[in-house]
């Protein structure tokens, strides 16, 4: 098991600085200078001086030593070339509503594809099912933005009963005209179906796959002939592998989860870290980018590792070879 942990840590460092240097990279690859552009001024002088101030005028790879020496040493993502801000307040700031919003859309569509998942392997064929798998066949189909609009327009435009855009906060105050929890939910209701919609629609039909499997094993047919019931059979036995692929499915997609809450944020307008880090890319805010990316890295990372712990839970020959190792 310690080697097993050891690997698996190794491999994470890895990662985090392939991403990290990435990011960096890419950042000055594209032809832009952001002294130029923070001086408002094509006067010589001028730029290098803000190129000094914005510690752009070293090479690459010192800065990016830099700024894993001010993470690792200091604890700090370093501050705003646009705006002056502390990055790690600026991200503290904007991942409640990230946070929220993945959390919210992810509850959404984990029920619904139990159910409608459920719902179809128990009742294959049928109309039912066809209809279960015509919402999986819209589901992936659409795009977040898309659909973000069209409910908006729907909801919002035609029928008045969401709003449209912005955020509330979640505590109540007696100075905003927008606060408390019923104005929070209401405005994070069309962004969490809009975020769900896709992975609602791929657990679903991984549901219905890895069930109707399950329910073909030789130890379902064995807990019939007991004369267990379905329901029972269902629950205690064919549900708990069928579970398997969408956790391995789950801990794959949470890198992409994350790249869909800033359509999400985008569409609807909500201040949290995805159009933190569209301002930061458009106005060639490094620090701000560095400093998400990190934090964006390390939080997939992390979750990759409860993902891994769940499902060696689930699966006890992963628990044996783990042991093993």
């Amino acid at each position: 098991m310690a080697r097993y942990l050891t690997r698996r840590l190794f491999w994470a460092g890895m990662t985090f600085m392939a991403i990290t240097l990435l990011t960096f990279v890419m950042f000055f690859v594209v032809p832009s200078d952001p002294a130029r552009l923070f001086a408002a001024s094509d006067d010589p002088d001028t730029v290098l001086r803000m190129r000094h101030t914005l510690a752009l005028d070293h090479p690459i790879y010192i800065q990016y030593l830099q700024d894993l020496k001010r993470l690792i040493v200091e604890h700090s993502l370093g501050y705003s070339f646009r705006t002056r801000q502390d990055v790690g307040d600026a991200i503290a700031s904007a991942a409640p509503v990230s946070i929220a919003l993945v959390a919210g859309g992810l509850i959404i569509a984990t029920v619904t594809s139990l159910l409608v998942g459920l719902f179809s392997a128990l009742k294959p064929r049928s109309m039912g099912d066809r209809m279960a798998m015509a919402f999986v066949l819209v589901g992936v189909s659409v795009h977040p933005v898309w659909l973000g609009l069209a409910l908006s327009w729907l909801f919002g435009a035609k029928l008045h009963w969401l709003p449209i855009s912005g955020y509330c906060d979640f505590r109540s105050s007696p100075t905003s005209y927008c606060s408390g929890a019923s104005a929070w939910a209401s405005h994070m209701v069309l962004p969490w179906i809009t975020f769900a919609a896709l992975y609602a629609a791929l657990y679903s039909r991984m549901i219905r796959a890895s069930l109707l499997e399950a329910l073909q094993e030789d130890y379902v047919l064995t807990a019939y002939a007991k004369g267990a019931t379905r329901a029972g059979v269902v629950r205690r036995h064919a549900l708990r592998n069928a579970m398997l692929p969408v956790v391995a499915m789950l801990g794959a997609d949470i890198g992409v989860a994350l790249t869909s809450s800033l359509f999400v944020e985008t569409v609807f307008g909500l201040p949290g870290v995805g159009r933190l880090l569209v301002t930061a890319g458009t106005g060639r805010d490094l620090p701000m980018t560095f400093g998400i990316v990190t934090v964006a890295a390390t939080v997939v990372i992390l979750l990759g590792f409860v993902v891994d712990a769940l499902y060696v839970m689930l699966d006890p020959r992963l628990r044996l070879g783990a042991a093993r190792q």
